[in-house]
């Protein structure tokens, strides 16, 4: 049986390195060709149908295993950071511990946008799994210019992600040719029309991008943080990382940008970006409600 649409798929020419579903297969002059979209990162690729290969279910699950596993490890990490930065909170808070603990916080609200519905569900997931507020929406790369200003009206976040597949394509241009890659030209479009909106940089902090995304032209849209400086594929959790970091720092704080990368599952070749204040503000008093008799 022949390879169909939504089938887990590896590459024979790259030893079946990473897990693609089929999202569409195209014919022209008797040539098949599929259009690809990573389980776990987010990247998009073409490829001769022939090249293809049906994933086994142990083969999947290897690869799935070890995916969690490098999950687990940024997630540990994560935890660690966060704790410490409550732990230093509650001791400005309560002045050196000398007073009560009687505060509220307010994390950063986050309006994810994403391309890939799969991803979105992942990356919902993990935030609600952090504790971070968050407003999910599925949108289609090219639509994004054309729908951010309505829902930043409607949800006013503090943070914005602006994400979902690209992929650098070396037959249609030079690296630093923005129509060279899939979607980055679409990324950098939203974060513009984000930044007429809201043009200082600690009042709405954007990331941008996916895998091999023009780094640079998303920076100077006016992207906070982006990918991909080396232009690597990212993986599909790591913008909810960078953004959940940003979420838990006090707007008082400046946030040093390798501390927001060291944690992510990609690093600094995939991610990158520029100094940017917390969101994260503290509140008195807490009044917890009294239990019924």
């Amino acid at each position: 049986m022949g390879i169909k649409l939504m089938d887990i798929v590896g590459r024979f020419s790259y030893n079946c390195d990473i897990m693609f579903r089929v999202i569409d297969i195209k014919e022209e002059n008797g040539k098949k060709t599929a259009i690809l979209y990573g389980e776990e990162f987010r990247l998009v690729a073409d490829a001769p149908y022939e090249d293809l290969i049906r994933m086994d279910l142990d083969s999947r699950r290897r690869l799935e295993e070890k995916g969690r596993s490098r999950e687990e490890q940024s997630y540990f990490l994560f935890r660690q950071d966060v704790e410490l930065l409550k732990q230093r909170r509650e001791y400005e808070v309560t002045d050196g511990y000398s007073n009560e603990l009687n505060y509220f916080q307010m994390p950063g609200r986050v309006l994810h946008i994403d391309g890939d519905a799969n991803y979105l569900k992942k990356c919902m997931a993990l935030y609600e799994r952090v504790g971070v507020p968050v407003f999910g929406v599925h949108c289609s790369e090219k639509e994004m210019p054309v729908k951010i200003s309505g829902l930043l009206d409607f949800y006013r976040p503090d943070i914005l992600v602006i994400t979902g597949h690209d992929a650098y394509s070396k037959s249609k241009g030079t690296i630093e040719d923005l129509n060279a890659y899939r979607h980055s030209r679409h990324f950098v479009q939203t974060v513009r029309e984000a930044r007429r909106k809201t043009p200082h940089l600690d009042q709405l902090v954007i990331f941008a991008g996916a895998c091999q995304s023009h780094f640079e032209s998303l920076i100077q849209a006016g992207a906070n943080f982006a990918s991909s400086p080396a232009r690597v594929n990212i993986h599909a959790l790591d913008p909810v990382y960078i953004v959940s970091k940003i979420s838990f720092t006090p707007f008082m704080d400046r946030i040093n940008v390798w501390d927001v990368l060291k944690n992510t599952l990609t690093g600094e070749k995939g991610l990158g970006g520029i100094e940017t204040k917390g969101v994260l503000r503290n509140g008195m008093p807490y009044n917890k409600k009294k239990e019924e008799p």
